[in-house]
């Protein structure tokens, strides 16, 4: 269970991470300034477990990793939009931070919500109404929770190698 911080359509990746802040050394140092010019005090009131809720067309804009980045490291569960940007997802999923489409779910749904989601059954459930939401493969769910692609590989020749030996 998480709260829910909604967003409006095409958010883009400068609104998440402006350009100034990727000159930061870490995405430690970057995340205090996520989403800074839509709702200043949004790093300091995220918490793990929460979720980032938005509608159409959400990480469009440039091709920067620090976006999905930055929410990942705010601990933010997973994002749930209308739509996603195609390399805001792949991004995202790279970097191992779940985005989940749910046609419905924004209309429905305002900021401070509790929000559970089950991302095996494809289902969001707000103030006791159950939204359907996109299911992911069972291949992309396995690459989120290795963390993120790389990892993912790593640990598939990680097997590899020690099934050699």
């Amino acid at each position: 269970m998480g709260r829910v911080f909604r967003f409006h359509k095409d958010v883009d990746t400068d609104q998440i991470i402006a350009s100034q802040y990727l000159l930061y050394p870490s995405i430690e140092e970057m995340k205090v300034h996520t989403f800074e010019s839509l709702d200043r005090t949004f790093a300091e009131r995220v918490r793990p477990g929460d979720f980032v809720v938005a509608d159409e067309n959400f990480g469009c804009g440039s091709s920067r990793e620090q976006a999905p980045s930055v929410l990942k490291a705010l601990g933010v569960k997973a994002v749930v939009a209308k739509s996603f940007a195609r390399i805001f997802y792949r991004n995202a999923i790279n970097i191992g931070l779940p985005v989940i489409v749910c046609k419905e779910l924004y209309d429905h749904v305002k900021d401070g919500d509790e929000m559970e989601l089950d991302m095996s059954a494809g289902t969001a459930v707000v103030d006791g109404v159950e939204y359907s939401c996109t299911r992911l493969p069972e291949y992309m769910q396995g690459i989120l929770d290795q963390g993120g692609l790389i990892a993912s590989l790593n640990a598939a020749d990680a097997d590899g190698q020690e099934a050699a030996e």
